[in-house]
């Protein structure tokens, strides 16, 4: 599992990189730099996500409407272009039984209907965009600005299920006998990864057999990561899933940190020549949410993890677009995404460059 530094910088060769699971997380979409008041401001020499835009990115073109479906050119996937055709929110199990009455009568001349994942409907957010967060120019219609199920339980609690909002864009769980939107999709996606879930779970969070259920562990749609899916020396971790290198060490700061703070610590990586480079950047949130397994809580790490001093809350580079003076945070105890307060030393950071 471990290797030299000297690997490590090297990076993988390419028949590795491209092996079986590699993958690039999709860029987030955001384009412009925030500073910590909310006031926009020049990118060069922010080290936002503005300023970098990694991840793979998508075009004006990427949307194709196909009569009442929406194919994603970017994912592959296909969607119902009414992202609210049942016109009223729906039970975790009454959305996974919609989507199987939708294969019974082959709706829309398909018959390979589903509750996406929280990774596929995650695929959609824009974090250029709220009101809904889904980027400028979509062809959907009927978009709720609320909260939509996906096919994941959370491991934390296999009784909720995760849910994304499309208001704003933050993702998090509820319990199943709760009351949310219903948005199919279909198809298979040759970008995104899997979550990493496995089991299923009825409502009352009980494992249950898979076939026939519909939920994400059933279908497990997505890349998987190479295993094992970190290589390690004593400073840095490659991730072979998406060729990204983190600190071994996941709380390099010491303290919590405002989220300018959190950038400058990053700076001074970079002038320092840690580790021997001068790419460290602070994380998109979804290069973040890239680490996350979701068959695992406390952390959502993948088991056997080589990193120490995991925190609960990482800041990412990505600003909020809702309310430009807050952040985007992965909140790695739950696997959940959500916002912190710009000015507060709330959270930690974890560097990352490349891929390499």
């Amino acid at each position: 599992m471990s290797a030299d530094k000297t690997n490590l910088q090297s990076g993988d060769p390419a028949s590795d990189r491209q092996a079986r699971g590699w993958f690039t997380p999709l860029a987030t979409g955001q384009e412009r730099c925030y500073a910590a008041d909310g006031s926009e401001m020049a990118c060069p020499g922010s080290g936002q996500d503005g300023e970098f835009r990694y991840g793979r990115r998508w075009s004006a073109s990427r949307f194709e409407p196909r009569d009442e479906i929406v194919l994603d050119a970017l994912t592959g996937l296909c969607w119902t272009r009414d992202a609210n055709r049942q016109e009223f929110p729906v039970t975790w199990p009454e959305a996974l039984e919609l989507a199987a009455a939708m294969n019974t009568a082959r709706a829309f001349g398909y018959a390979d209907w589903r509750l996406p994942n929280r990774r596929e409907l995650l695929s959609l957010i824009s974090h250029q965009a709220r009101k809904p967060a889904l980027p400028a120019g979509h062809p959907f219609v009927n978009v709720f600005l609320g909260w939509y199920w996906t096919s994941t339980s959370a491991a934390i609690n296999p009784a909720y299920a995760w849910y994304i909002n499309l208001e704003g864009g933050r993702m998090f769980y509820g319990r199943k006998d709760q009351y949310y939107l219903f948005w199919p999709v279909r198809g298979h996606s040759a970008v995104l990864a899997a979550t990493g879930q496995q089991n299923c779970h009825d409502p009352a969070g009980r494992l249950m057999p898979c076939p026939g259920s519909g939920q994400d562990g059933e279908f497990q749609h997505g890349l998987r990561p190479p295993n094992p899916r970190f290589r390690s020396n004593d400073e840095m971790v490659q991730d072979r899933h998406t060729g990204l290198l983190w600190l071994r060490d996941a709380n390099v700061g010491r303290r919590p940190l405002g989220w300018q703070a959190a950038l400058d610590e990053i700076r001074e990586l970079n002038r320092k020549n840690f580790g021997g480079r001068r790419d460290w950047r602070l994380p998109s949130i979804n290069a973040l949410e890239s680490l996350v397994d979701c068959s695992r809580h406390s952390p959502a790490l993948a088991a056997g993890h080589p990193f120490n001093n995991v925190q609960e809350v990482y800041w990412s580079s990505t600003t909020s677009f809702f309310e430009t003076d807050w952040a985007w945070a992965l909140y790695l105890t739950k696997g959940a995404l959500g916002v912190g307060y710009k000015p507060n030393a709330a959270f930690a950071i974890w560097p990352v460059c490349g891929p390499t």
